[in-house]
């Protein structure tokens, strides 16, 4: 089974907002570095924004100040709310957990966002 689940994507117009959620099961989510990718058509994936267990985030320079990465772990659960929407954030949002020691990593099958102009 898929560890990893995304929802929220959908198509919205330039300006709009979506709440992306990625529901994690099979693992201790605590502990894992949480993020989100994106892969736009024909371009390579891309960091978007990640938050550790400790709740410090980082974004892409792209993002900044757009978006916010956000978790709930007694939930299980990463956000990525996604504010002022731009028809080149259209791509397919992956999650994504990662942890160090012991070294492991999941991702989910995606979730399409489409903005359009």
């Amino acid at each position: 089974q898929v560890p990893l689940v995304e929802s929220g994507g959908g198509l919205v117009q330039a300006g709009g907002s979506l709440r992306l959620s990625c529901a994690a099961s099979g693992m201790v989510f605590s502990i894992y570095t949480m993020g989100w990718y994106r892969q736009a058509p024909g371009k390579q994936r891309e960091l978007v924004a990640t938050i550790t267990s400790n709740d410090n985030t980082n974004y892409a320079d792209s993002v900044k100040g757009r978006f916010t990465i956000s978790r709930d772990n007694a939930r299980n659960t990463v956000y990525l709310q996604m504010d002022t929407l731009k028809p080149d954030d259209t791509a397919v949002y992956y999650c994504n957990a990662e942890r160090v020691v012991p070294r492991a990593i999941h991702w989910g099958k995606g979730t399409l966002v489409t903005v359009s102009s």
